[in-house]
């Protein structure tokens, strides 16, 4: 029988965007929108995202063939997508290893008309929300034309499935956003919403934060995946990229 599952995985959020310097300078100024021009899906990492990645893909290259992924998996947003080539440029990836494999499933939660609202914009624009997504948490609440944890991690059991099915036994780098770091750890740990809320109330995930799975025979009757680190930033700050953790621009509701 082939394998289920993969022999390493790996779990990135892509490196610092303009979404994110954008977001702090909205939150520091109290306004109610963040101002970026491009559609959320079009915002690229800024020149330190940049630095991040670059670093995260040298840190890979140090690596021995075998300890390196073989396959790389990435959000369709631009920012991921840049993250994923500049660490494949770095040398990241095993030899002969093919190109960039793009899965919409991986992409940002989507917010709807809370999109690109701070905290405040959101209480003063639409309050009748921000009042639902207190009484439901964030796990459950879908703003109108949005999507919920719940819906992110029911195309992430799709994208799961996918792998799988074609990708059973190689090393897998998925380079995707912060709720998506947190859904896949709730899918591959069979976490509660308690559980994972708990994670994340800890603190962001930071950019270019490594999450680290391997394959356990014992996990399960054919086996499963085990935890092996959980947000590790050591590789940038080895090689000087300063460490972020910023909310990206549209997901300020998730702050």
């Amino acid at each position: 029988m082939p394998p289920r599952h993969p022999h390493r995985l790996w779990v990135v959020r892509h490196g610092e965007s303009a979404g994110n310097v954008a977001r702090d300078a909205a939150h520091a100024a109290g306004a109610a929108r963040i101002d970026i021009p491009e559609r959320d899906v079009d915002v690229p990492l800024s020149a330190l995202g940049r630095r991040q990645a670059e670093a995260l893909g040298r840190w890979f290259a140090e690596r021995p063939n075998g300890d390196r992924p073989d396959i790389i998996l990435a959000s369709p947003y631009r920012r991921a997508v840049q993250t994923a080539e500049l660490i494949r440029g770095a040398g990241g990836l095993a030899e002969g290893a093919p190109g960039l494999l793009v899965d919409e499933r991986l992409r940002e939660k989507e917010f709807g008309i809370l999109d690109r609202l701070t905290r405040t914009g959101i209480e003063q624009l639409h309050p009748e929300q921000a009042a639902l997504r207190h009484d439901l948490g964030k796990f459950y609440h879908r703003p109108p034309g949005g999507e919920s944890w719940c819906d992110v991690i029911l195309r992430l059991r799709s994208a799961l499935d996918t792998v799988a099915l074609h990708h059973g036994g190689r090393r897998i780098l998925v380079v995707a956003h912060q709720v998506v770091v947190l859904c896949l750890r709730y899918l591959l740990e069979g976490m509660t919403e308690e559980e994972i809320l708990a994670v994340d109330a800890q603190g962001d995930v930071a950019n270019c934060g490594l999450t680290e799975y391997r394959f356990a025979p014992d996990a399960g009757p054919d086996g499963g995946l085990a935890l092996v680190r959980y947000n590790f930033v050591a590789p940038l700050a080895a090689r000087g990229a300063p460490v972020t953790s910023e909310t990206d621009a549209d997901a300020a509701a998730e702050s």
